[in-house]
């Protein structure tokens, strides 16, 4: 309820109708068939509108809507793989990180890097390149393969809009994958990246007990 006893009006087609009174300008609402509704309660006087209060209601809670989209929007997700990393944990990850940016976030696909796999550094980029491939229907690579200390990582964003997908026939392994209903470990697979299992803790000890004055790389 407006207790001012005077408000500056704009009527429904914006224009400034000036200072009027209160009652004069809630009058003037109820002539139209509208409500007088204050939009700026700081000013002096406050600032009325002639307007559709429910519409104008529906207009506020929209732009906080696409207010908070654009904000989930700058969210970052990070998905971590490793170079021997399994196939099945491979297709979560990537399942995963292509729900994230369905779901309008930004995601950082980290490959760690173990021991001497540093020395291999090119494998952590095969895998980051073959892992933008698969989502690019997801997401767009925003941040190419970038390394720091012992991590590789992209970072992929939500294309602003996705194009629409052809009715006629798709090439290849994008075919066979939605023909057959394949995971995106069954693509990675498909576009030949081979993964093998961690290593057993065994393994691991093994390895780096290695014979003194032998320091040749794997």
């Amino acid at each position: 309820m407006i207790r001012v006893r005077e408000v500056r009006v704009i009527d429904d087609e914006g224009q400034q109708l000036g200072v009027l009174p209160t009652t004069e300008a809630l009058a003037l609402a109820q002539e139209k068939g509208l409500d007088l509704v204050e939009v700026a309660a700081n000013a002096v006087p406050p600032v009325c509108r002639i307007l559709d209060y429910g519409q104008y209601k529906y207009e506020l809670q929209k732009r906080e809507r696409e207010a908070k989209r654009k904000q989930k929007s700058q969210t970052f997700k990070e998905i971590r793989l490793r170079v021997k990393i399994d196939v099945n944990d491979l297709r979560t990850k990537l399942r995963r990180a292509g729900e994230f940016l369905d779901e309008g976030d930004r995601v950082k696909v980290t490959v760690q890097f173990r021991g001497r796999e540093m020395s291999h550094a090119n494998l952590g980029r095969d895998l980051l390149d073959r892992a933008a491939g698969i989502l690019e229907e997801h997401g767009v690579v925003e941040r190419p393969p970038l390394l720091e200390g012992r991590n590789m990582f992209i970072v992929m964003a939500p294309p602003e809009k996705r194009a629409e997908k052809k009715n006629g026939a798709t090439d290849g392994a994008t075919a066979a994958s939605a023909s057959n209903g394949e995971t995106i470990a069954d693509a990675v697979v498909a576009k030949g990246l081979t993964v093998e299992p961690e290593p057993t803790e065994q393994a691991q000890h093994a390895e780096n007990e290695e014979p003194q004055g032998n320091s040749q790389a794997v």
